[in-house]
């Protein structure tokens, strides 16, 4: 069993003000993994002995080959000790809300809540005012809860759709609060359910389905038509700052308060006070940096200053809707438990997501990442910050450091020095604060605010957060507190998985580096732990080398692993088999399937080849001056064709992309490696071959069965998806290269 901090009575409210809002529980078995750990430590050592004991020698076949087999193995095993770190300590939080709502009742601190959206194409408007509605509809306070849009494409559609989800939230908010609705998003609602005759309140579900349908409809036809309703343009002076030229990168800054929470008058049709939300789209200039999301976030911090000032933040991606109806109080009992809130400066929920296929074609599911690394990082303290779905202390955000003896404290009334402005004053005093000029000569992006210079800026604001002293929680509830949209096609999957790379392995390659910056400021074990994922990006290239160099000797008849019948050849197969096989029951436990387990292996080898290949290379550019940063947003719409594929769980390919032509080569390479080592082993009476060569076609027959679905779209399928031909004959241009390559 886990050790329990913290009880779980609820006496009297004298004991309860002196008894923690949630428990800490260590993983079971911890000891039993750590002596299972140290077995497969022990077999990469043989495994490095007998690599550096057997080089051939100088003029022998096989030599570098052998010493790049000796590198790849070393490294392998050098990234297997990394990943250990974060299972030596995994830690499980529970939140215990009773004890909140007993404790604080109504005076419970205000939530500004941060949304984020760039393209009016990629990511819709109606995707976009669902997050928003999931979260207005929290179980919180409204009168302390404030949402913000954040629209770097400061798109009149995007305004008008939270204009129209302003106005809907006036029946939505009431519904979800009467009849206890989950999730809180109305799309994610109704496709759940979808039959009225299942509902027992059947005629207000028809009645919010109608109104939600009309908006959705009135939303989607202004989209398409390009043109919003004159008479909803009449109705609110918000549309006249499209009244000057208003383009995706060149714009003024435009501030819009929709809906006033301080306003008595703003009410839903139950007469409850609503929520505050504000449309914000900070000025972008052409020769101007914008610093991407991280620059959106800064303004979006200095925005709600003005307007709510929330001691705590949420931020979300546009298209991860509130699943959880409790989850602002749950984040809220980390930060306000008496004996150890104030060292939280973040809690970190999971990245989740509501449209994966049963058996996880693309690898999104992250059920160990989730379920295991990430918990044991947020075990040391150090959760990370993922971006998304993240609660933050507004303080930790502005730069403060942590000191003992720290106690926030927050104005409950919300007696605010702008209590008295009008919606016209604040709109006013907040646009200079999101101008291009205003940073300039500040600590914005520095050491105020969301860091600025690498694509992953949430992993580098969190490390400087944890730098200052703070700690962080990583809570992973049973019921998701967020969900999003994953990658449905597989280019979409392996760019997002490039540009986190990237942006990793700039952060591991910067004065940021884990062992350089957190030295002596965080645990050992969460710089390793932080590097498992900083190092994605070299760890191709071992990775590459076994699914190249082993099928091109196998094809010359030169061995590169120890014969069946020496004992070093167990080392080598209980390694292979102890971790894949506790890799397999990892997974299970953590709730996927075998066979989302084997799509997993499948998708890590593409990554490591294509993405994280390709992302070292650019990190590498840009370290030398050769390139710049950019930010390579992820489409969220997709055709119905391709949509049937994935739910039938089609690998999507449909391109000519680079990446597709090197996945390619290494499905050909290990297939015919496999086929003409088969027959080496096959015809050889004496043995040998059998002998000597059985590992290596033993891999190229397992990379070959990853690789099904590659040969699937090269030659037998001829739907949109399929590999184009133009990607074949380059794949065997190369291939044919490769086998002409004398092999050293």
């Amino acid at each position: 069993m886990g050790k329990k901090e913290g009880g779980e009575g609820e006496e009297s409210p004298t004991v309860t003000t002196t008894l923690p809002l949630f428990e800490s529980k260590t993983a079971r078995f911890i000891g039993i993994y750590r002596a299972f750990a140290s077995t497969i430590f022990v077999g990469l050592c043989l495994i490095w002995v007998y690599r550096l004991t057997n080089i051939p020698r100088a003029g022998e076949r096989g030599r570098w080959a052998w010493i790049g087999m000796l590198m790849a193995e070393f490294w392998f095993g050098l990234y297997w000790i990394i990943t250990q770190s974060v299972r030596w300590s995994v830690t499980y939080r529970q939140p215990l809300k009773n004890r909140l709502s007993q404790r604080y009742g109504e005076k419970l601190p205000g939530v500004d809540v941060f949304i984020c959206t760039a393209d009016p194409k990629m990511e819709p408007p109606t995707l976009v005012i669902n997050t928003v509605l999931s979260v207005l509809s929290c179980n919180f306070p409204s009168e302390k809860l404030s949402v913000y849009l954040s629209d770097d494409g400061g798109s009149q559609y995007t305004f008008y759709a939270l204009l129209e989800a302003s106005r809907f939230s006036k029946y939505w908010i009431p519904f979800c609060k009467k009849f206890q609705v989950e999730p809180t998003a109305p799309e994610a609602y109704f496709a759940l359910h979808s039959d009225v005759h299942d509902i027992k309140y059947g005629q207000e579900w028809l009645d919010i389905k109608k109104l939600y349908e009309e908006m959705k409809n009135r939303i989607d036809s202004a989209v398409e038509s390009g043109k919003i309703p004159e008479e909803t343009k009449n109705q609110h002076r918000g549309f006249s700052e499209w009244n000057l030229t208003v383009e995706k990168n060149d714009h003024h800054s435009i501030v819009q308060i929709i809906t006033d929470g301080r306003d008595r008058n703003a009410v839903d049709k139950d007469g409850c006070r609503l929520p505050t939300i504000v449309y914000m789209s900070r000025e972008k200039r052409p020769q101007q940096p914008h610093n991407f999301k991280a620059g959106a976030m800064n303004a979006l911090l200095r925005v709600s200053s003005e307007i709510s000032n929330g001691p705590f933040i949420l931020n979300l991606d546009c298209d991860m809707y509130a699943n959880d109806a409790d989850s602002i109080l749950e984040a809220l009992c980390f930060f306000l438990d008496e004996k150890n809130g104030h060292e939280t400066a973040f809690v970190q929920h999971p990245q989740n997501y509501d449209n994966l296929t049963k058996s996880d074609i693309y690898g999104n599911a992250c059920f160990v990442t989730n379920a295991v690394e990430l918990a044991g990082l947020g075990g040391y303290g150090a959760a990370l910050y993922c971006g998304t779905g993240c609660f933050h202390r507004r303080e930790c955000l502005f730069g403060k450091k942590y000191s003992k003896g720290y106690r926030e404290q927050w104005n409950i009334e919300r007696q605010m020095s702008t209590i008295d402005k009008s919606i016209q004053e604040l709109e006013e005093s907040a646009k200079p604060l999101i101008n291009c000029n205003y940073e300039k000569g500040t600590q914005w992006g520095k050491e105020m605010g969301l860091i600025y210079g690498c694509p992953v800026e949430d992993i580098v604001t969190g490390l400087a957060i944890q730098c200052r002293g703070w700690k962080s929680v990583y809570y992973n509830p049973e019921r998701p507190s967020f969900l999003g949209v994953a990658p449905n096609t597989l280019e979409i999957a392996l760019v997002q998985q490039k540009r986190w790379s990237e942006g990793m392995f700039q952060t591991f390659s910067s004065k940021y580096c884990p062992f350089i910056y957190g030295h002596g400021k965080i645990h050992f074990g969460a710089q390793m732990g932080y590097c498992l994922y900083l190092l994605w990006a070299p760890v191709s290239f071992p990775t590459l080398y076994y699914a190249i160099v082993p099928p091109l000797c196998l094809l010359h008849g030169i061995p590169l692993f120890p014969k069946v019948s020496s004992l070093w050849f167990l080392a080598f197969a209980y390694v292979f088999v102890a971790k894949n096989v506790y890799s397999i029951v990892e997974c299970v436990m953590c709730g996927g399937t075998l066979k989302a387990w084997w799509n997993l292996q499948r998708m890590w080898l593409f990554r490591r080849i294509t993405s994280y290949f390709f992302a070292f290379f650019d990190t590498i550019k840009r370290q030398l001056g050769l390139s710049e940063t950019h930010f390579a947003l992820t489409n969220k719409v997709i055709t119905v064709d391709v949509a049937k594929r994935y739910e039938q769980e089609v690998l999507e390919f449909g391109s000519s992309s680079i990446m597709y032509t090197v996945m390619a080569t290494t499905a050909l390479l290990n297939l015919l490696s496999l086929v003409w080592g088969t027959k080496r082993v096959v015809t050889d009476l004496e043995l040998k071959a059998l002998d000597q060569l059985i590992s290596q076609v033993i891999l190229c027959g397992i990379l070959v069965l990853i690789n099904i679905p590659v040969y699937e779209a090269l030659f037998l399928r001829s739907d949109k998806g399929h590999i184009p031909s133009s990607v074949m004959y380059k794949s065997l241009f190369l291939l044919t290269l490769a086998c002409l390559m004398p092999t050293y």
